[in-house]
């Protein structure tokens, strides 16, 4: 299983509408609406790299007004 933190930048005033929508996403485990330099930070989990990948580009990054999105993979050292 891998696991990743998602940044998400937003256009002004879609941060709420985006996290909503994008909490209903399968192999996502919690979008919140944050402040600082990103909107909206995600939790996703998948079976592999590729599978996660698969979800930030087809599903997460078409969900209307996303500007930018950042994802960091879990890694356990």
């Amino acid at each position: 299983m891998v696991q990743a933190y998602i940044l998400i930048q937003t256009e002004v005033g879609k941060s709420s509408n985006v996290a909503e929508v994008i909490s209903g996403i399968p192999g996502v485990v919690q979008a919140e609406d944050v402040t600082g330099p990103y909107d909206v930070i995600v939790r996703a989990e998948a079976e592999s790299v590729d599978d996660l990948g698969r979800l930030v580009v087809a599903q997460i990054q078409q969900v209307e007004g996303i500007t930018r999105t950042l994802t960091c993979p879990v890694v356990h050292l």
